[in-house]
């Protein structure tokens, strides 16, 4: 598959910077796959396309701060940890630049408070880190690291962004990236899509390396990820699913192809989706795999010329922009 055939332009200035005041006044382009044609809507208009036995699935991963800046010697270094690979959460796979000027055995000291030791060297670039520290990790982070903002958007995070890039039923700390859908929703509208008679069911999928990277073959990083009983019932019950955010599609369709624990499912055209019937969805990046997974529930042709539509809509693009409602 040719990654140019999943291309679009993107003005700069569509790229949103910063959210909106109210995270439900986002607008959504509802696109009807059957029909092949979309309109302009607003995100307040979700319930208005839900029904009794619906189930509506959400993505409860937290962001965590995963983001530190630090110094080696004279060099300034910044280290994006991605998953902790032991159990104490002293030793991280984690992003680092500048790339080339770390070596194993390299010592970087974070805010003062953390010092880290480079240990290995990942195939894909990615430094494996262990932390010398006598406090919770966490706690050290919390206090010390920043909000992981995309590097699309072109400023230094703000303590607005500690609650905003953060969805209002975020639960389980693991992500290093908002699932962005999910943030349109605030309690209220939450309420509004129950009382439609659809049900909410949550699953964890924390967004990894595979959310950064470039598309390489036919092979994604795995990501964890659960579908709780609860859930499980509950998708297993409905008339239709509707999922939020490309991770709950990912967590939905790896759970239905009986996998679990772990994820490194790469659903791009021609994949056979089991369970999802209907997606809630940001814009994404061109060439990504998250946009490949769109164009492969509504159709490559489809969702890019919607996406054109968007573009010359003024539609605001990525973590902190508009949304889409295919059907």
């Amino acid at each position: 598959m040719d990654l140019s055939d999943f291309d679009y332009r993107l003005p700069e200035a569509s790229i949103a910077q910063k959210p909106l005041k109210d995270r439900a006044a986002s607008r959504m382009l509802v696109v009807d796959r059957a029909s092949q044609t979309w309109e302009d809507r607003h995100f307040r208009e979700l319930p208005d396309f839900l029904h009794p036995g619906d189930c509506l699935v959400l993505n409860d991963s937290r962001v965590f701060p995963s983001r530190l800046f630090g110094q080696r010697g004279t060099v300034k270094v910044e280290a994006f940890l991605l998953r902790p690979v032991s159990a104490d959460h002293k030793i991280w796979q984690a992003l680092m630049r500048p790339g080339r000027k770390l070596r194993l055995g390299d010592r970087v000291a974070f805010g003062g408070r953390l010092e880290a030791e480079i240990v290995a060297r990942g195939e894909f670039g990615e430094r494996t880190i262990r932390f010398d520290s006598e406090q919770d990790i966490a706690d050290v982070l919390d206090a010390v690291g920043h909000v992981p903002l995309p590097p699309y958007i072109k400023r230094t995070d703000t303590e607005e962004d500690r609650e905003r890039y953060q969805t209002v039923f975020a639960r389980e700390p693991g992500s290093v990236a908002a699932p962005t859908a999910g943030l349109h929703f605030t309690p209220a509208m939450l309420d509004a899509c129950s009382r439609t008679g659809a049900a909410l069911a949550y699953v964890t999928l924390h967004v990894g390396l595979g959310t950064f990277q470039p598309v390489r073959g036919d092979k994604l990083h795995s990501e964890c990820f659960e579908v709780p009983e609860e859930s499980r019932a509950k998708i297993a019950a409905a008339s239709r699913v509707v999922c939020v955010g490309t991770t709950s599609v990912r967590a939905v369709e790896s759970m239905s192809l009986g996998r679990s624990g772990e994820t490194d499912l790469f659903i791009q055209p021609g994949f056979a989706f089991r369970k999802t019937e209907a997606i809630l969805t940001n814009f994404h990046l061109p060439q990504s795999s998250l946009l490949m997974l769109v164009c492969a529930f509504g159709g490559t042709d489809l969702v890019l010329s919607a996406y054109r539509h968007a573009v010359e809509s003024g539609y605001r693009f990525y973590s902190y922009g508009d949304c889409m409602l295919l059907l």
